[in-house]
């Protein structure tokens, strides 16, 4: 199962940062940017995840919310969250429940040898709860902007 443009997202619950729990059908009415990482606090991830947090209040002011998702474990995206002082909620996927609904675990090579992980996408949906865009194979460098420029378009109409 794999979510597609203009369609529903299908809801889901999973443990995030702050003791919270992140329910998609409660974010209802708001835009919702769901962004998928391979592994907290690494070059890349942190760099994604500041260009998010430093954009955080174009997002709000386009009534959107940012949420990351990474299949480490709670106490990794606590520590990765308070370190890089983020300013939204991280998603724990060990079981891998919301990459599944997103179909971002894919067959990866590194150092010559295949793993499966997580391919770096980003998700916009709306705020009726349907997949407004997509983004996957994302590179970091202007990521955050573009999805930006995405989610106040969408506000705006």
């Amino acid at each position: 199962m794999s979510v597609k443009l203009n369609h529903p997202v299908p809801d889901f619950s999973a443990p995030a940062t702050s003791d919270a729990t992140v329910t998609l059908s409660e974010l209802r009415g708001k835009q919702v940017v769901i962004y998928f990482y391979p592994k907290a606090s690494t070059p890349g991830c942190t760099t994604e995840g500041g260009d998010f947090r430093d954009r955080k209040p174009r997002f709000d002011a386009a009534n959107t919310v940012i949420i990351g998702v990474s299949r480490d474990g709670i106490r990794a995206q606590e520590n990765f969250k308070a370190k890089q002082d983020f300013n939204f909620e991280l998603i724990s996927d060990k079981d891998e429940t919301v990459c599944q609904i997103f179909d971002v675990i894919k067959l990866k090579k590194m150092y010559g040898k295949e793993h499966l992980g997580i391919e770096r996408s980003t998700f916009l949906i709306d705020s009726e709860g349907k997949l407004a865009q997509e983004w996957r194979g994302v590179k970091v460098p202007g990521h955050a902007d573009e999805v930006l420029t995405a989610a106040e378009a969408l506000h705006a109409n």
